[in-house]
């Protein structure tokens, strides 16, 4: 008899082929079958800004509510939506290699960060590209917008925006990466914490003892569980939510971590930017540390501002 593994996920185009990646990778591994299980959120529901409904937390109790109660054996979140506090029961059992963490800028006629006239309406629902874009660009429009992927590309061809700007790992997993007009790397925009990374949770008394155990083990990428790491855990130490003005990036090369993170102005004024080395093994740390030292800097000043 083959197992068949279920998989919870939001409904929506890009969770569902996130977590068909997932589940396709587990079956692979393990030789068993697999269904998804989509789960209905209360951020799929209301449409309002994501701070004055619970942050992007929201997306993630209903689901979180299955996997406790044994209706799925797995749920696959994209990881920068997970509140950074853990939650009694269940474990964070895999973390993928993971996707381009880069922001994406999409726009009317190719235009770029650069070339996008005075004035020109930029949609996006997150403070953190909000104020890296004024950063750069103080004289921008930025509209705060919600819905999928394909409802915020079509306010471009509506006119209704001259551009929004998306994950470009979204992008990739659903085969729109045509729709970026300019990546906005790291250098030029700071990710959120987490960003491009997925996270695969399962009931912390079975994530280690189930058939699946195996195949959960052999999924997780060590070099991004610790990227991802040291960048939640600044976010965590900087009492920042999801929504928060706050970006971060962590790369390794031969065990050894490198963290940037900053904290920006809600109207992109001001920028309190700073980076740490060290091993892989203190991810952790190293994301707190850096968080003392962007506060030192005047980084909860900032963020009081915005809140």
């Amino acid at each position: 008899m083959v197992n068949t593994l279920r998989v919870g996920t939001r409904g929506s185009a890009l969770a569902v082929a996130q977590s068909g990646l997932v589940a396709g990778a587990i079956s692979q591994s393990s030789g068993s079958g697999s269904e998804l299980v989509t789960i209905r959120t209360q951020g799929d529901v209301n449409l309002g800004p994501l701070a004055s409904i619970g942050g992007t937390g929201v997306f993630v109790i209903e689901v979180r509510s299955r996997l406790l109660a044994g209706d799925v054996d797995v749920i696959v979140h994209s990881l920068k939506d997970l509140p950074t506090a853990e939650a009694p029961g269940i474990t964070l059992a895999a973390v993928p290699d993971r996707e381009d963490p880069a922001d994406a800028l999409c726009s009317r006629n190719g235009l770029t960060l650069d070339t996008l006239p005075r004035g020109a309406r930029v949609g996006t629902g997150s403070p953190r590209r909000a104020a890296q874009l004024l950063r750069h660009r103080p004289d921008l429009a930025i509209s705060a917008i919600r819905g999928n992927v394909d409802t915020r590309l079509a306010m471009i061809g509506s006119g209704a925006m001259d551009a929004v700007v998306l994950a470009a790992a979204g992008l990739a997993r659903l085969g729109r990466s045509a729709a970026m007009t300019q990546r906005l790397g790291p250098d030029l925009m700071l990710p959120a914490p987490a960003q491009g990374a997925l996270a695969v949770e399962a009931r912390s008394d079975e994530a280690g003892t189930s058939w699946y155990a195996a195949a959960l083990a052999a999924l997780d990428h060590g070099a991004t569980r610790a990227a991802i790491t040291a960048e939640r855990s600044l976010l965590a130490a900087l009492e920042a939510g999801c929504t928060a003005p706050v970006g971060a990036f962590g790369t390794v090369e031969d065990s050894v971590l490198t963290l940037v993170g900053a904290v920006i102005a809600t109207d992109g004024s001001r920028e309190i930017r700073g980076a740490i080395t060290g091993p892989v093994a203190d991810a952790h740390r190293l994301g707190s540390d850096l968080a003392a030292q962007l506060i030192d800097d005047g980084a909860a000043t900032l963020l009081s501002a915005g809140s």
